[in-house]
């Protein structure tokens, strides 16, 4: 029997697994996140769907044989779809149509298959790590969520299942290091969600068999780093497809839907329909602004929704270390660079980072717990490298030490060392 940790991620995806020195107590660190993509333990969480192939590729593969101008389809950003209507919907492929269920389950069978080739033994048991909230405000939903998730594992093979939250993943992590008892604030900005947690953690505690009384809260909120991506494209990027041009017909806009679904990762493909496209004729029929109509058609009809995301991805990404950055829009007949400053992307995502900072508070106040009480924040997740994101936390713990996680590996290695305290087992 082997027990792993699973992160999987909106934008990434991480496996990990105890190792002998841990069960042995001999040192070494004990917990290993197991090689995914090559000899990288990230793997991003995209699935691509080769027509000219007939094949499935998943990680980075997916994302460059999208880019490279394969004929397909790419999927990103599949775990939003747990907990909302859309997760039983499907979409077409070259023969037939998939659901985002079995997508996901395609996913993870990928990951999980891997992680065994690599261990070179099977998988039986899993902890997966989940938000604290799937869905905002409604506990149904978030149950349901989470049920699906634990059904699509059960579907490729794990045996066990259990959960555990991202950011107390995060905390054990964390505690692996500190050489003396903190009251720490655990700060989880992934891609598609922020979570928190206030725990105490120490030396003394590693070994409790029932750590519920040093969890003090836990919040979070479905905002994360697609959100930002979202937000800074409709900012910056869909007006010069056509967002919030006028109509012929005085008084009116073209639709924000459509706009709206091609600025967000999971609603790219639902545009590449035949509906879709006689809807964008129709619209630029009726636009006062056709030519801008016409580069929305073209980047839906060649298929260069994901492209384009990527585009504002790495434009929102080099802004955390510039004033400036080229955002490069080609809408398959013709392209531009439209140049992107701080100030736009701060402007854009204003609304994001001031909920961020409002959970923080949440998260206090569930605890009871005053700002200068906390030690540490410990930061962990790749939305955590923005700095609207990094400040929006900050400010609400001005006294506390500010701790650097493994961006990408801390929650999957919090997992493992969960899972060996709920599996046993060793690789």
């Amino acid at each position: 029997m082997t027990a792993c940790g699973l992160d999987f991620g909106t934008s990434n995806t991480t496996l990990g697994v105890r190792t002998a020195s841990a069960a042995a107590g001999t040192g070494g660190g004990g917990y290993g996140l197991l090689a995914l993509d090559g000899a990288r333990t990230t793997l991003p969480s995209a699935v691509f769907f080769d027509f000219e192939a007939d094949a499935v590729t998943v990680g980075q593969a997916a994302i460059d044989a999208y880019a490279s101008g394969v004929e397909g389809r790419l999927m990103r950003s599949i775990k939003s779809m747990l907990g909302t209507d859309l997760i039983d919907a499907d979409t077409a492929l070259r023969k037939g149509r998939i659901t985002f269920r079995a997508v996901i389950a395609t996913f993870l069978a990928a990951v999980k298959e891997r992680a065994e080739t690599a261990l070179g033994s099977e998988l039986t048991d899993v902890v997966l790590g989940r938000p604290v909230h799937f869905v905002d405000g409604d506990p149904a939903g978030d149950a349901a969520a989470e049920e699906t998730l634990g059904e699509i594992a059960r579907s490729v093979g794990f045996r066990g299942i259990s959960f555990q939250y991202e950011p107390i993943a995060a905390a054990l992590d964390y505690e692996q290091q500190v050489e003396r008892e903190e009251l720490a604030l655990i700060a989880d900005i992934g891609g598609g969600t922020s979570d928190f947690s206030i725990v105490r953690i120490g030396p003394e505690r590693r070994g409790r068999a029932d750590r519920s009384a040093d969890i003090l809260a836990n919040d979070g909120i479905r905002v994360g780093g697609t959100d930002f991506d979202r937000d800074l494209s409709l900012a910056t990027a869909m007006p010069l497809l056509g967002h919030g041009s006028a109509m012929k017909r005085p008084g009116l806009l073209a639709p924000k839907h459509l706009f709206f679904d091609l600025a967000t990762w999971s609603k790219i493909n639902f545009l590449y329909t035949a509906k879709a496209m006689a809807d964008l004729e129709r619209l630029k029929r009726d636009s006062a602004t056709p030519d801008r109509i016409e580069r929305l058609i073209g980047v839906v009809e060649h298929r260069l929704g994901h492209a384009l995301a990527m585009a504002v991805e790495r434009t929102k990404i080099a802004l955390s270390d510039g004033p400036e950055a080229g955002l490069l829009l080609d809408w398959g007949g013709g392209g531009m660079t439209r140049p992107v400053s701080v100030d736009e992307l701060n402007e854009a995502t204003a609304i994001l980072a001031g909920r961020i900072g409002g959970r923080v508070r949440a998260c206090l106040a569930e605890a009871g717990t005053l700002p200068a009480e906390i030690d540490a924040v410990f930061l962990t997740g790749g939305s955590t490298l923005l700095p609207q994101v990094r400040a929006a936390i900050l400010a609400e713990l001005p006294g506390a030490r500010v701790v650097e996680g493994n961006i990408f590996g801390s929650v999957g290695t919090g997992l493992t060392i969960e899972a060996a305290r709920r599996f046993g087992g060793t690789a």
